[in-house]
Order: structure tokens, then C-alpha cells, then sequence
């Protein structure tokens, strides 16, 4: 069977919006959120018989329907299911054939796509043949040509191959096991029974150097890595990557190959090659040796660390090929073999082929995988500032604290660093210290749960928290169970765990194993439940005040769509709470009810609309109004904010509506807006 790849250069000539009108949350534009129908193509397919018939395969990104307008005088259309096709029989001639691509939300994208129905064999066939710019032997090509619809090309590598066809004016492609002379050819098809080909010999070649630049190291701090070559680090200096070792006798040479600004090193014709240090390096403290590696030809690459006591020890690597290899070596298979890299004066570098291919080698340096710091900040909080007591973080507004580290006999030294932009507690050989916030005005955590902390050690053992309440002279420590070294961990201790009355507090105290440790973040917060238990109140407002969306506990007027697909991230369930239905909205940016464009809610005669909400994580709740019916204005949609934001609990929401500069007497669409939260919703209604 023949493999097809028909591509239709498709126009984009017009998007309309179906049943979701222009709306807004914010900064939210909802017709530039709403998606209609993308990458509009179709799959044409002529029989080459000289009847004309020719199939229609429409596809895209985003459409459940399509229709199909043939644009000839018969002026015939149909509707298509995605997967479908449609077959239609032309009189010879050229043809706009028009594509509508429906979405779920209504709208939709017109393509038009020309047709040469010719039953003349086609002519001036041009053909273009090119190695591809980005992948080793893959060849691209490409036909025009009059009468002619598709094109089939024979790449010339295996016997009794099936053609790859495309259409005339797009680009088929092929990647070849290996470089070398082909014979291609090409065969441009129309209606006719008559083809005409085109056949060349054309040289298939491999790219033989990296057109992206080796990956970019991580940050590191400066006492971490040491660097031979590369760009992301202080290079040592002095280092000769060329000495004459006799290499250039045995077929290898050097240069420092430039990638649009990227220097990297090339060893042609690789057989042997040294670099020689200004002066020993110890890289005793370090882990790791990495380098990356790139090569079109090279199998095997010997690596030899060279030391002024030890002499010369290698690890040999399989090299993949077209490819940045990223090689880490663990200095302990070098120093297994009795090598020392207290005093290392040289690398060799040993390829196989002897001298029968060429590398390009970055990155070269030394590391330890635990640095001696943070390199980036801690972690940003998710705990809701309203639930929060914060004693240290960039995130919350903090209590007064009255001293740090006070002097009360320990080893502990303090300083504020600035880690990636983010003020953090850095303590050293921390012993114990104490952080005293008011004894004036002890800090009053009864409406608190939790103590949050992060921190950050590469060297400690142990680690703990204490509080303090002096006014009734109690105290209690916990102890982490594990210390995790070289990285940030958050850590957050029930202060149920505390034999203390935390109504009073005045005192803090971190204690560890005379290391350093980084805190951040250290802060009190209540622990909300992960959703409610309950169901929302029962509405207590009479029936016949009441025009009902959504509630067990009215009638609801007609609803036609929710949570209809405008762009958001919002996903809407309906849920049961004790037997009462509920929506759960997540990730809530924003969301749409439409009542029914037909038949607009009239509300005028209204005075507040209601609805009980409950969430954990909500940091803004705004309730829309939209009249479909009206021109873009004040009129047309206006939008309440709830606050404040209740969290944990079941909450009601009674706005007025005179807030409203909305027109109510034709209310088509209730939108909600929230800061990509949960919120559940119940009982909306106007009253």
C-alpha cells in the first residue's frame, strides 16, 4: 500500500463566533481564549482514469463536524463526521473547493483549497531535492507542476519500494540508513492516465557537526565545580587544548569551532589528543567528571585524567552519534585504579576509530553532586495568608520579632543571605538559637495548627524546633525523624504534637549538630479540610421570590451549557454532598453558565442574587453578569467581587443588584472567576 502523506496549504479566511459571545473575566479576553478549529487540511486523493472522480478527506485540530462545498456548477455540499470522506466527480477544470471546520463552542474556520481537474498529462514538472538542514541523511523533496495533483517519489534504497506521495507544492521526505549516491525519482500525477517523471542521482550526506549548542550546565556555587572549558563557569586559566604531542603526525588536528557564538572544541581525525593544565589542579573535594560530546563518526572514546605521581588512568564511552553525549564519570572509577586527582596536570582524549572521525567536546569540568549551598530559594508557600502567623518569609506580612539569635551561650553564628532574590535565615555551626518575638505581647497561636519551616543542609545530623511559652514557663522540642542533605525540604509539625500552651508564645528555637542549616518560610497556619463534609445551607428565601440556576431546593430556570469551552482551565464535576447535588469547579480561572440565548432571563424585577460557596485555596471569587443582547458597554456585563474570601467553611454570598451597571431584563450568560482555585458552588439564585 502506498503511503500517503497528502498536506494542503490551507488559507485561513475567516472566524466566527458560534453560540459563545465575547466576554471577560479580568484580563481575560473570552474570544481570544475561545478556540475555533485548527491546522484545517484535507487529504485529496484523483483517480487516474480520466473520469474525474476525486475524494475529499477533510481533518483538523478542534472539529467534530465539517462541511464540504465542491465549487462546481453543481454547487453540491455535504457534511462530514471526522474520519469521514467525501467522493465527487468533475468535469476537467480548476476548482475552489471551500472547508468548514465546526467546534464544539460553535466556532468555526473556513480553508479553500484549488483544484486542477486536468485530463492532460502534467507539465512542467519542477522538482527540488535537498539534504535536510537539522537531520543527518534525511532528504526533503518537493514538486510543482501544471495538471498535476499529487506527486509519488521513489527514494532509490530498497527493492520494489512503495512510494512516499504528497501533494503538488508541499514536501515529502525520506531519512536514509546510510550517506551515499541514490537514484530518485519523482512522478507527478493528475487526472490522466498519463504521468510525467523526473528521475536524479543525488548524493545523500550525513551532517558532520552539532547545529545546537551541548546542554546547559546547572548553576552551581563557585566552590562546587572546577571548570576547564566551557561557558557556564569560571574557566581555570592557562590550559593549553592543543599541545603537540606528535598527534597531528598520526592524522588529527585541532580548531575551536564557533556555533553562531557558542566556541566549542574540535578534534579532527581523532586518534590522540592532550590538554595540559597552566599548573596541578586538586580536585580531590570533587565528585564528578563531566564533558559533553558530540560526533557524526566516532564509536568509542577513551577519557584519561593524567596526575604528576600517578601517571595516567582512563574510562572508555560508547558515543552516540548526531547527538550531545553528556557524559558524568564518578572520579572513583579513575581513582579505583590508584589514580590520584589530588595533582592533575593533563587530559587525553583517544578515539576509535584511530583517526577515522571527529569530535566536538564542551563543558569539561569537575563537580560534587551535594553543593556546599542552595542555589536556588526555597520553595514559595501555597498556604492561604489569611490562615497564616508568619515569624520569616517573603510571602506573608510577618509578626514583630523582637530578637535573633540572641546571646544566650551558643556557638551559632546568623546572617540574612540573598538566595536567587529570596531573603533566607542562614545559620552556622548551629548548635541551638533562639528567636524571641514579644515577650510584651506573647503571639497567641490557638487558632493555628501547624508550624511550617523549609530548610536547607548539606552537612547537618540532626535538626529540630522548640516553643517557648514563658509566660506559664513551658516549653517543648520535636525532633525530625531524617535530615535530608542537599536540597530544600518542607517540614510541617502539628502543634497538637506540643506539650505546650501555644495561646502564649514567645520563644523559637532551632537546635542541630553544630552545622549549617538555611531556613526560610517559618510560619504558623491553620490546617483547612481538603473539601467540605456538608452540604451548603438550605436556602431559606420563599419560593416564589426566587428565579432559581441551580439549587435542590427551587426549580431551576432552562440552562443550555456549563462550563461551555471557552479557553479556560476550569473542569466542572456535579457532586453529592448528604444527598445535595453540587458543582465542584477546579482549577477555576473562569467559567460560563448559559441560560438560553432563545429565551433571555429577565431578573430586573430582582433585588440580590445568592449563592454559598466553599473553598481552600481561593484568593479572589467574581461573579459576572453578561445580556448577550446588548452592544459591547457597561450595559452588556459587569462583574462583583466576594470579598472577603471565607476559607474551610461553608459560605454565602448575597450581592446586590444594583452593584450592577448590567442590563437585567435579558441575562443569557453567569460567569465566575477565581484564582485557578476549587470552589464548590451551590444554591445560585435570584431573589
Amino acid at each position: 500500500m502506498k503511503t500517503l502523506k497528502y498536506i494542503i496549504s490551507a488559507v485561513l479566511l475567516i472566524i466566527i463566533l458560534g453560540s459563545c459571545t465575547k466576554d471577560e473575566f479580568g484580563s481575560v479576553d473570552f474570544v481570544g481564549t475561545a478556540k475555533a478549529p485548527q491546522n484545517i487540511t484535507a487529504l485529496i486523493n484523483i483517480t487516474q482514469d480520466n473520469s474525474g472522480l476525486v475524494t475529499i478527506t477533510p481533518n483538523g485540530e478542534g472539529a467534530n463536524s465539517y462541511a464540504i462545498y465542491f465549487g462546481d456548477q453543481a454547487n453540491d455540499t455535504v457534511t462530514l463526521n471526522p474520519g469521514e470522506y467525501a467522493s465527487h466527480t468533475y468535469l476537467e477544470g480548476t476548482y475552489n473547493v471551500g472547508i468548514i471546520a465546526y467546534g464544539i463552542t460553535g466556532l468555526k474556520t473556513e480553508v479553500s483549497q484549488s483544484l486542477v481537474v486536468s485530463f492532460i498529462a502534467p507539465e512542467n514538472l519542477e522538482v527540488s531535492i535537498e539534504n535536510d538542514l537539522a537531520v543527518s541523511k534525511k532528504v526533503n523533496v518537493s514538486a510543482t507542476a501544471d495538471f498535476a495533483v499529487s506527486f509519488d517519489v521513489y527514494f532509490g534504497e530498497a527493492v520494489d519500494e512503495e512510494p512516499i506521495s504528497g501533494n503538488i507544492g508541499t514536501t515529502v521526505s525520506h531519512v536514509y540508513q546510510e550517506i551515499g549516491t541514490y537514484s530518485i525519482r519523482v512522478v507527478a500525477k493528475g487526472g490522466a492516465i498519463q504521468t510525467t517523471e523526473y528521475t536524479q542521482d543525488f548524493v545523500v550526506t550525513a551532517i558532520l557537526q552539532p547545529i545546537e549548542s551541548a546542554p546547559t550546565p546547572p548553576a552551581r556555587n563557585a566552590v562546587d565545580v572546577i571548570s576547564i572549558y566551557g561557558d557556564a563557569y569560571t574557566n581555570v586559566a592557562g590550559t593549553n587544548f592543543n599541545p603537540d604531542w606528535g598527534q597531528s603526525g598520526q592524522g588529527s588536528s585541532f580548531a575551536e569551532f564557533d556555533l553562531n557564538g557558542d566556541l566549542m572544541l574540535q578534534y579532527i581525525n581523532l586518534s590522540y589528543q592532550g590538554i595540559a593544565f597552566a599548573s596541578a589542579i586538586d580536585a580531590s573535594a570533587m565528585e564528578y567528571l563531566h564533558l559533553d560530546v558530540w560526533t557524526a563518526d566516532v564509536e568509542l572514546l577513551d577519557i584519561f585524567p593524567i596526575s604528576s605521581s600517578t601517571g595516567e588512568k582512563s574510562v572508555q564511552k560508547a558515543l552516540a552519534v548526531d547527538i550531545w553525549n553528556s557524559i558524568d564519570i564518578p572520579l572513583t572509577d579513575f581513582t579505583d585504579q590508584g589514580l590520584s586527582v589530588a595533582d592533575l596536570i593533563q587530559f587525553k582524549l583517544v578515539g576509535t576509530p584511530w583517526a577515522g572521525g571527529t569530535v566536538f567536546v564542551d563543558n569539561i569540568y569537575f563537580y560534587v553532586s551535594t553543593p556546599s549551598a542552595p542555589i536556588t530559594g526555597a520553595p514559595i508557600p501555597v498556604d492561604n495568608s489569611s490562615v497564616v502567623t508568619s515569624i520569616f518569609s517573603d510571602s506573608y506580612t510577618n509578626i514583630t520579632v523582637n530578637e535573633w539569635n540572641p546571646g544566650w551561650g551558643q556557638t551559632t553564628t546568623l546572617s540574612t543571605v540573598d538566595i536567587d532574590g529570596n531573603p533566607t535565615l542562614k545559620y552556622e555551626s548551629l548548635n541551638y538559637t533562639g528567636i524571641v518575638t514579644d515577650y510584651n505581647n506573647p503571639t497567641d497561636l490557638t487558632n493555628r495548627t501547624h508550624v511550617h519551616f523549609d530548610y536547607w543542609t548539606n552537612d547537618a545530623s540532626s535538626l529540630s524546633l522548640k516553643l517557648v511559652n514563658t509566660v506559664l514557663g513551658q516549653e517543648d522540642i520535636e525532633n525530625l525523624s531524617t535530615v535530608t542533605i542537599g536540597s530544600w525540604v518542607s517540614v510541617n509539625i502539628p502543634l497538637s504534637d506540643y506539650a505546650v500552651n501555644v495561646s502564649a508564645i514567645t520563644q523559637i528555637l532551632f537546635q542541630s549538630s553544630g552545622a549549617t542549616v538555611y531556613i526560610d518560610n517559618l510560619y504558623f497556619y491553620t490546617q483547612l479540610p481538603d473539601a467540605p463534609t456538608t452540604a451548603a445551607p438550605t436556602p431559606i428565601a420563599a419560593a416564589g421570590d426566587v428565579i432559581s440556576v441551580f439549587s435542590d431546593a427551587y426549580t431551576p430556570i432552562t440552562s443550555t451549557e456549563w462550563n461551555p469551552g471557552w479557553g479556560q482551565t476550569t473542569q466542572l464535576t456535579q457532586i453529592t454532598l448528604e444527598s445535595n447535588n453540587t458543582l465542584k469547579y477546579e482549577a477555576l480561572n473562569y467559567t460560563g453558565i448559559v441560560l438560553d440565548y432563545g429565551n433571555p432571563t429577565d431578573v430586573s424585577g430582582k433585588t440580590y442574587v445568592h449563592f454559598d460557596y466553599w473553598t481552600n485555596d481561593a484568593t479572589s471569587l467574581g461573579f459576572k453578569l453578561v445580556n448577550t443582547g446588548e452592544p459591547d458597554g457597561p450595559t452588556k456585563e459587569d462583574e462583583a467581587a466576594v470579598s472577603p474570601i471565607v476559607l474551610g467553611t461553608w459560605a454565602s454570598a448575597d450581592i446586590p443588584l444594583s452593584e450592577y451597571t448590567t442590563n437585567l431584563t435579558g441575562i443569557t450568560q453567569i460567569l465566575f472567576s477565581s484564582s485557578n482555585a476549587t470552589v464548590y458552588i451551590d444554591n445560585l439564585y435570584f431573589y
